[in-house]
């Protein structure tokens, strides 16, 4: 079914792995809590077979929560067709069936309707809901492109839309690009190119941020960059990091007023897209949550990690959190457990980008069969973080 297609999003972080010499600068940081686990029985916020209204509502993407102005909590955590799942709190959320965003498969790539996904969400009124939307142009599918394979055709830009009724339906905003490859989706085909899979919004108190993986392009490094805005509601003031400011301005490529862009700065470790962002209320560290595939460098073992920073640009080094099979690993026969990210019933901010001293961790788990996903299950799991921990930083 088409609908499992979308999991190869992550096969375009296999070949970052692969190229990474990432090194870490030590340093001593102390009073850093540790993530654990609490080894308590995981709990089914979403099973793609019992729970959907259509058969494309399955977990494609980390779940993204936020209180509208009622109180209910909001999440986006599916496909495509995007459908959010609310609830009086987050242990009670169930599909609404009605469509927030749809996709239409559309052919022209300036359009921004090919498949789009709700993967970063922020509200300061519970209101008006600012989104940055994965969207990802399959030339293939479309018959528009120059190479035989899936993934060489596949272009990915970050798109703003705006809800203005809590999150029940969202419109395109202007200008529509918060992050594009600065060239259209016919130049560079034969391997994945631009931006895709962004973390949550998170907020120091004066700017907010996410944090997105691009592929790279000639002038461009693969990794992933920090965006920033003093405004989410309005597109045009996301602003990447530069390495000492944040001075870069993506354009529509497909715009009257376009113009390239220099490099955004890579931010280390990741290599991989990051699945959530959360601040520690007590420490005030930032501890971000991935996916990664094991077997060089940082990342011995596939599974899931993390990594904590005072300030969102520098990172220690991965700890890992839960070994299993990531979504690059191939199996055939099994589960992988992916999209990973904090959410704690008990945050402070609208948008749940705060935690305490225990939290959800929220990944989905994916059973595979003769090489293809079936059985899509959203799970949650109790963890704590643990003060009074000495590591090794960057």
């Amino acid at each position: 079914m088409r609908f499992e297609r979308p999991s190869l999003r992550g096969t375009a972080a296999a070949a970052l792995l692969s190229l990474c010499n990432w090194q870490s600068l030590p340093a001593a940081a102390q009073g850093i809590p540790v993530l654990k686990l609490k080894n308590s029985p995981p709990q089914v916020v979403f099973n793609s077979e019992r729970d959907r209204c259509a058969p494309i509502d399955t977990p494609d993407i980390p779940p993204r929560a936020y209180r509208d102005a009622s109180g209910t909590v909001n999440m986006f955590a599916l496909h495509f067709v995007n459908r959010a799942l609310r609830g009086p709190d987050l242990a009670s959320v169930k599909i609404d069936c009605s469509v927030a965003l749809n996709s239409s498969l559309d052919p022209e790539p300036a359009h921004y309707d090919d498949r789009r996904y709700v993967t970063a969400t922020w509200t300061s009124d519970g209101k008006t809901v600012s989104a940055v939307v994965h969207h990802e142009y399959h030339a293939d599918d479309h018959k528009r492109c120059s190479v035989s394979n899936s993934l060489g055709c596949w272009y990915n830009s970050l798109i703003a839309f705006r809800s203005d009724d809590g999150g029940h339906s969202f419109n395109l905003a202007r200008p529509p690009v918060v992050a594009s490859a600065p060239f259209r989706a016919s130049v560079e085909e034969g391997r994945h190119r631009g931006f895709f899979n962004p973390s949550n919004i998170v907020s120091d108190g004066t700017y907010e941020y996410f944090l997105s993986a691009t592929t790279g392009w000639t002038g461009q490094p693969y990794g992933v960059c920090l965006f920033r805005s003093a405004d989410p509601s309005n597109p045009a003031l996301w602003r990447a990091w530069d390495g000492t400011g944040f001075t870069v301005q993506y354009r529509d490529p497909y715009g009257p007023d376009f113009t390239a862009p220099k490099p955004c700065k890579i931010i280390e470790p990741f290599l991989f897209p990051v699945g959530g962002v959360v601040r520690h209320n007590a420490s005030r560290q930032w501890f971000a949550l991935w996916s990664a595939k094991g077997g060089a460098g940082v990342f011995p073992v596939s599974g899931i990690y993390y990594a904590t920073s005072p300030d969102l640009k520098n990172w220690s080094v991965p700890h890992l959190l839960r070994m299993t099979p990531s979504l690059l690993d191939g199996l055939c026969e099994g589960s992988i457990i992916s999209y990973p990210t904090l959410l704690d019933e008990t945050a402070t901010s609208r948008n749940f980008d705060d935690v305490g001293n225990e939290a959800w961790l929220y990944y989905t788990q994916i059973d595979m069969h003769q090489c293809q996903s079936g059985k899509r299950l959203l799970l949650r799991e109790k963890v704590s973080l643990e003060a009074n921990h000495k590591e090794t930083a960057r």
